[in-house]
């Protein structure tokens, strides 16, 4: 799926990225030191991305209507501000991934990471 992504999405005026999230529990510990139980769902995977500005997904219904689920809703999305989503990923991936972000988008407001600690998925309900 995710080649025949990238081949659809060719030539696109913005990149157009698919992921398979239920894999992430397997390999997720060993890289990030945090466990990360198997999602039940694409909204349990979108709930733990890393930004909150990233929460966002499309997909279309069986009877061909698109649903958005955006659990932050759109505003930081439209206003360009990158926000730390407390679930899951630890600060060094928050910021490693911000840093990447400055760098390609200078004019995102990127929101420091509170010294607070990660809620966990396990723990979220």
């Amino acid at each position: 799926m995710i080649k025949a992504g990238r081949d659809v999405f060719a030539g696109q005026p913005a990149e157009v990225e698919i992921r398979n999230e239920a894999w992430v529990h397997l390999w997720y510990e060993d890289k990030f030191k945090v466990a990360c139980p198997p999602y039940e769902s694409t909204e349990a995977a979108i709930d733990s991305f890393t930004a909150t500005t990233c929460c966002p997904g499309v997909r279309v219904e069986t009877d061909g209507r698109w649903r958005v689920y955006a659990p932050h809703g759109l505003s930081d999305v439209f206003n360009l501000v990158v926000r730390p989503n407390p679930v899951l990923a630890p600060r060094s991936v928050y910021e490693a991934k911000t840093a990447q972000w400055r760098e390609q988008w200078p004019e995102f407001t990127v929101l420091e990471r509170p010294a607070a600690s990660i809620t966990t998925i396990s723990s979220v309900g």
